[in-house]
């Protein structure tokens, strides 16, 4: 685990601020960088060189390098593995499905336990007296998947968080390879799995290859499997959901610590963070740049849905600057 600079977020601008009644209240820095498709820098803020944990936005580039070591899933349960899923019941499920191709079970999974994500059945868990699991928790597709891999390859399936195992070797040979770039840093992400540190332009490079990825390439199925269940990548209300389901061709993946990189189906991509790790402004601040780029969405309204409450009422709203 090596140091990793800092710029990041130190060097980020303010990208977005809270306004209540007309008045700014917070600010939001962030740093973002949009690519063309070739490779070209459309729009850049902040530190976009400076290395970055994607968090769950490594998701597709972790299941890329699952396929390209045999992995072979349907669709909507090859979208689960690049899933922060809300732990739905068709979440539950198709993670049930994952385990029982490869003949292990959720006692199996080593995701750190939680409550589904989703508000609602997060509720309905507590009140029915349900712990917190490992299925529930939103990086259980991934981890089913996995599990999936190690059984294909042969691979010892207790130790595949390891650092140092076979799968997690592949992983980040794959993120060095799309991203074009090495690994800056490893460091344990939430749900107990490696994360690895790229550049946020790194970071977009990746997606714009998956996202322009010729028809029958590994990289194609990781692609088409979000763009058709983007349902299973996020869940329902969920705005990368809806930025899949409005945006023709695009794929894209929220992260913790509020990171969004997204592939656009002409090769371009788009990676931002915003620095205080809030998410509130990270869906805002998209909007504006895929806006300001010219791409045409209809998911631009709820991206752009940021109320700032008052007495339960919306007296403001959260609003990117102008790029």
């Amino acid at each position: 685990m090596g140091a990793v600079s800092d710029t990041v977020l130190t060097e980020a601008p303010i990208l977005a601020y809270a306004v209540r009644n007309g008045f700014r209240e917070s600010a939001h820095r962030a740093s973002v960088v949009a690519l063309g498709p070739g490779g070209e820098v459309l729009l850049s803020r902040g530190a976009a060189d400076s290395p970055t944990f994607p968090r769950s936005s490594n998701k597709p580039i972790q299941a890329l390098a699952m396929v390209r070591h045999g992995l072979d899933l349907p669709p909507r349960l090859l979208a689960l593995a690049c899933a922060s899923h809300s732990g739905e019941a068709f979440h539950l499920d198709g993670v049930r499905e994952i385990l029982a191709s490869a003949g292990v079970t959720e006692a199996d999974l080593q995701n750190t336990p939680d409550y589904p994500v989703d508000p609602a059945e997060h509720d309905r868990a507590i009140a029915a007296g349900r712990p917190r699991s490992s299925l529930f928790q939103n990086c259980s597709g991934k981890h089913a998947a996995m599990l999936a891999t190690c059984r294909i390859n042969g691979w010892d399936a207790t130790t595949y968080r390891d650092p140092a195992h076979p799968l997690q070797i592949a992983m980040a040979a794959t993120v060095e390879d799309l991203a074009g770039e090495p690994v800056a840093a490893t460091a344990v992400d939430g749900c107990g799995a490696p994360v690895m540190a790229v550049t946020l332009t790194g970071l977009a490079r990746a997606f714009g290859r998956l996202a322009a990825a010729a028809p029958g390439m590994p990289e194609a199925r990781i692609a088409d499997a979000m763009r058709s269940h983007p349902e299973y990548v996020g869940g329902t209300g969920r705005d990368v959901t809806a930025l899949m389901r409005g945006t023709p061709g695009a794929i894209a993946k929220d992260g913790a610590e509020a990171v969004y990189a997204v592939g656009l189906a002409d090769g371009g991509g788009i990676a931002l963070k915003v620095a205080d790790g809030g998410q509130r402004a990270r869906p805002v601040i998209l909007a504006a740049v895929m806006a300001a780029l010219g791409g045409e969405s209809t998911a631009y309204d709820i991206l752009r849905d940021g109320p700032i409450l008052g007495h339960g009422e919306p007296v403001g709203a959260v609003l990117a600057v102008d790029l």
